[in-house]
């Protein structure tokens, strides 16, 4: 009775392990799906399901933003010091080393000329990367020289603000930003050159109570948290729960706190349009 004997039996085939390049998938922190990240990059950073506007870095925003070739970097050697010979659990030099590295800029902001279809313009974009956008003297004064540069043109001023405020490791020197900051941007509307400013996830503290909410149209991304204290110490502080989507650009739509709502895709379009009407306007 051979035939009743188990045979092992030899697949035809040789199965074979089928490899996922590590990096090929991106986990949505909105809706949890995870997404082809060549798709993702694709549609600029963006979820395809759920729209959620990812974190992107302060020279990928130049890339969608401004036409391609067209960017001059400016104060790109500007370096924080240590005036505070500042130490938490870490020593401020370390922090700002850390972010040099994991940016490859010197501090926070990047700024310089720019064309956006063909129009010229200054902009000045944050890297959230760079210890939380954070505002200290370095990124003051290329705010304000990028102002200087606009009034000397005549061409708009363009801020992507992503900051948890003013930088606590420089302490008075990093508060002085913000009145610096404003006083400049107050020679933008004495000379009628145009400011606008477009604030991204996320945008808080000193940064929002300054020059970011000055602009003369002020633009923000969809879903952008923006306020000046985060949600979670207001609530500590009243001691009440907030509405829902409470420091969402939406809600701040609503409330007349910020003039439109623009989609990363459409960005470059909006701001062209807004430049030539401000071209039309004032001739």
């Amino acid at each position: 009775m051979e035939w009743f004997k188990k045979k092992k039996i030899k697949p035809s085939f040789s199965p074979r392990k089928v490899m996922v390049a590590e990096g090929m998938w991106e986990k949505c922190q909105n809706c949890k799906e995870i997404v082809y990240k060549k798709e993702i990059d694709k549609n600029f950073r963006v979820c395809p399901k759920c729209n959620y506007h990812f974190r992107i870095s302060a020279d990928e925003r130049v890339r969608i933003v401004a036409d391609e070739g067209s960017f001059q970097e400016a104060d790109a050697d500007l370096v924080s010091t240590d005036p505070l010979h500042f130490k938490d659990s870490r020593k401020y030099r370390d922090r700002l080393k850390e972010g040099e590295n994991l940016t490859g800029r010197r501090d926070a902001l990047v700024s310089g000329e720019a064309r956006i279809e063909g129009l010229p313009a200054i902009l000045a974009v944050f890297d959230f990367r760079f210890m939380g956008g954070s505002m200290g003297s370095v990124v003051g004064e290329k705010i304000v020289r990028g102002i200087e540069k606009s009034l000397a043109l005549k061409v708009p001023f363009i801020s992507f603000s992503s900051s948890g405020g003013a930088r606590m490791q420089e302490g008075i020197i990093s508060l002085m930003q913000m009145a610096k900051t404003s006083a400049a941007v107050s020679k933008l509307g004495e000379a009628g050159v145009p400011f606008f400013s477009v604030l991204t996830d996320p945008t808080f503290g000193g940064v929002t109570a300054s020059f970011a909410m000055l602009g003369d149209i002020i633009i923000a991304e969809p879903k952008a948290l923006i306020g000046f204290a985060g949600p979670r110490v207001i609530e500590q502080t009243i001691r009440e729960k907030l509405p829902d989507g409470f420091q969402r650009a939406e809600f701040l739509l609503e409330k007349g706190m910020v003039d439109m709502i623009v989609e990363r895709r459409d960005m470059k379009k909006t701001l062209a349009g807004l430049i030539r009407f401000f071209r039309n306007e004032h001739g």
